[in-house]
């Protein structure tokens, strides 16, 4: 349930959510600002800008992260930021929390903060921009609302319709479990999910199996809505769930790039990040254990004979693994071939434990 309060205290499980964006801008600006004329950040669900204490909200984590960020002078595009937030007061608060920052702005940001909601906004951004017949600007949105209402699917769709659009999604599982047989509730599932088919989890008895039922649900309707890749990662509270996140997108360099974003962020507290495609690993650099990767790997590879290095990468950089492509060679590749689990073809002159471009290899 949201705060009744304009400002309301800092929860902890708001900080990873944070550093996991904090982390994943700063390689998302110097990518998309080298390729584009103008870049577009969403906060659908933007809030006050800070909370009780002062801590920064994800509007101002977002503009520091240009602000801040080590390549700003040689960023040409115009980079615009759109924030969202229906209750008036916060909206007021969000403006002038925000107006602090203004001078410290280059001079190709702009920021618009908006009095309204996520659906009404975006479908009149979208319902102009198809009038003119023109495509959304590259753009990232994030969509962090305090329960399951307001994010329908039919928006998120049209946004994924456009190729260079990102989708980051706070995915409140416990609200759905909570309230999933609730008759006052079902309009608001069958816009979440942009279909009736959540009702077949209404009769699973097995919570685990049941929660799988929606994650893999909401995955498929993200892909069908335009995601190519979608990665999934849960906040734990020691074993308690508290959300997952599914982050959707186009290009295997945003899915790489999210990945790294969330491996970097080490467990934090009682809080650590979960994969979605083994049940159990942690994400967190100090805690990196590779054997699954290589398990992925033989699973993909083995039967396969021998592969361009090229194939396995664009493999890591994918969905369908937990592990990023800074895993792969010096940390993966190169032990297995030591250890004989590896036969690998280099081109001439190039030294083992290298992989490059022309290599090919067989797992064993």
């Amino acid at each position: 349930m949201p705060p009744n309060t304009t400002t309301w205290p800092l929860d902890s499980h708001t900080v990873g959510k944070h550093k996991v964006l904090q982390n994943y801008m700063g390689a998302w600006l110097p990518i998309l600002t080298s390729w584009n004329g103008r870049v577009l950040f969403i906060d659908a669900f933007a809030g006050p800008g800070e909370n009780l204490g002062g801590e920064p909200g994800s509007p101002v984590i977002a503009l520091r992260s240009l602000i801040d960020h080590q390549h700003k002078q040689r960023i040409k595009s115009e980079v615009t930021y759109l924030f969202i937030e229906k209750d008036p007061e916060r909206c007021g608060h969000l403006s002038e929390v925000l107006s602090g920052l203004q001078d410290q702005l280059p001079s190709y940001c702009r920021y618009r903060v908006i009095n309204s909601t996520f659906d009404e906004t975006l479908t009149g951004v979208l319902d102009n921009i198809d009038q003119h017949n023109a495509r959304l600007a590259p753009a990232f949105v994030m969509i962090d609302p305090f329960g399951v209402s307001e994010t329908p699917m039919r928006v998120i769709e049209r946004i994924l319709k456009n190729p260079k659009s990102e989708v980051y999604i706070s995915f409140m599982y416990r609200e759905i479990n909570r309230f999933r047989e609730h008759p006052n509730f079902e309009k608001h599932l069958d816009d979440l999910f942009g279909c009736p088919e959540w009702r077949q989890g209404l009769t699973l008895s097995d919570g685990q199996e049941r929660k799988e039922f929606f994650y893999g649900l909401y995955r498929r309707q993200l892909k069908r809505s335009g995601a190519r890749f979608v990665i999934r990662f849960e906040l734990y509270e020691g074993d308690r769930l508290v959300y997952a996140v599914f982050f959707g997108t186009q290009h295997p360099e945003g899915c790489d790039k999210m990945k790294r974003a969330i491996w970097d962020v080490a467990p934090f507290g009682d809080f650590k990040f979960r994969g979605s495609q083994i049940g159990q690993l942690t994400f967190g650099e100090g805690l990196v254990d590779l054997e699954p990767l290589k398990q992925d790997l033989r699973r993909r590879f083995a039967t396969r004979g021998w592969q361009k290095i090229e194939d396995v990468e664009d493999f890591v950089r994918s969905d369908a693994t937990d592990f990023h492509s800074g895993h792969l060679k010096r940390r993966t590749l190169a032990p297995m071939e030591k250890s004989g689990e590896l036969e690998v073809q280099r081109p001439p002159g190039k030294r083992r434990g290298t992989f490059v471009s022309g290599t090919r290899v067989r797992f064993l």
